[in-house]
């Protein structure tokens, strides 16, 4: 499934998160939270009374974790990272616990889809974890994932480690397919580490600047059609969180999969759809990456004709930042796309432009800077 937060992407079916739950529970009997099917860590005041002691040693297997956990101060918690954690720049540094099966630095984005779909065919693992270094930090908390198989080490890999490992940490499993759920994913780790209050104001935070958004949009008469292209080669829509950052913003995205998984789509389906905005968002690339795989455009029949095009209304933005990553930084890339939508209303006050998103010169396959 297309919702990955690594340079590694493509569609795989999954077992249920209740099932790695209950496998966990049943293998290792460690304390899994995050689950909505175990009772006492539902609970939001177990943490504050002291039945489950606040985390000290955390191990993040997901760049989206490790940004929340950095946004409520626990950097100096963090024991042990992926390779994809660089945000936010104080993570720079911190023990690499996983690392990528794949070369992925040296693919093109059609050698890495061709290269995940065999291996997951044949049974094989996208991601190498340092099992002795976990062992040596001995971590009293794991946060994971079992949305995605390409995203990071999910439930049969958590389950292997698990057992190699001589006390049972605590394992929150963040699996968001909206943004009230990523929201949630940050209440359950402020839960699960004694920062609730920290949670609650940046949870709070995070909606003022959505609505706010939602407000200056709910009035508007024209809605864009937008196509947010999560993969290049082949072209995938967009899935869960990022059409309901679009709705937001003040488009629609007819062609993305509101809170499911993104798939591939056909070019034809694209030229039906017509976009008059195009937004090419490759998970786990930023803005140069995505521009050096834009140039493959006008090879396809009628590309030039498309509204988008027609009016150079054609982005490449920081897919990693903005889109991809399930984090705090999803406020902000629903702010870019209102800006880029709707450029009048909005303004963009983030980071230098020609970092968070590119446009194109006119339609043409080469992708200029923004001014």
């Amino acid at each position: 499934m297309w919702r990955f937060e690594s340079s590694l992407g493509h569609q795989s079916s999954l077992r249920s998160r209740e099932d790695y739950h209950a496998e966990a529970r049943q293998r290792e009997g460690g304390l899994i939270v995050g689950s909505r099917s175990f009772d006492l860590a539902s609970q939001p005041s177990l943490a504050r009374i002291g039945f489950m002691p606040s985390a000290q040693r955390i191990v993040s297997f997901l760049p989206s974790a490790t940004e929340m956990a950095c946004a409520l101060g626990l950097g100096d918690r963090l024991m042990g990272v992926t390779h994809e954690c660089d945000y936010p720049p104080e993570v720079n540094g911190k023990r690499v616990v996983v690392h990528s099966a794949l070369p992925i630095e040296t693919m093109s984005q059609a050698d890495i889809d061709a290269a995940v779909s065999a291996r997951l065919r044949d049974g094989l693992s996208l991601y190498e974890v340092d099992e002795v270094a976990v062992r040596g930090i001995a971590p009293d908390l794991i946060l994971t994932q079992d949305l995605c198989q390409v995203c990071a080490p999910s439930g049969n890999e958590v389950s292997q480690l698990l057992a190699q490992l001589p006390s049972k940490p605590r394992v929150l499993w963040q699996t968001p397919k909206t943004i009230g759920e990523i929201f949630e994913c940050m209440r359950e780790l402020g839960e699960a580490t004694g920062r609730e209050a920290m949670a609650d104001a940046l949870i709070r935070n995070g909606r003022t600047r959505l609505d706010a958004i939602a407000a200056a949009t709910r009035d508007v008469a024209d809605r864009p059609r937008v196509f947010c292209m999560e993969w290049i080669d082949p072209f995938f829509c967009c899935g869960h969180w990022v059409p309901e950052m679009v709705r937001i913003a003040g488009g629609r995205d007819d062609l993305g999969r509101d809170g499911a998984d993104s798939v591939r789509v056909s070019w034809d389906d694209v030229r039906r759809w017509a976009p008059e905005i195009v937004v090419i968002m490759p998970c786990g690339l930023d803005v140069e990456k995505t521009v050096a795989e834009s140039d493959r455009f006008s090879a396809y029949e009628g590309w030039n004709d498309l509204p988008a095009v027609r009016s150079g209304r054609v982005y490449a933005v920081d897919a990693n930042s903005y889109f991809a990553r399930p984090g705090p930084r999803v406020v902000e890339g629903t702010e870019l796309l209102a800006h880029l939508i709707h450029p009048t209303r909005f303004a963009w006050n983030g980071p230098p432009a020609y970092r968070a998103f590119r446009q194109s010169a006119l339609g043409v396959p080469t992708l200029a800077q923004a001014p």
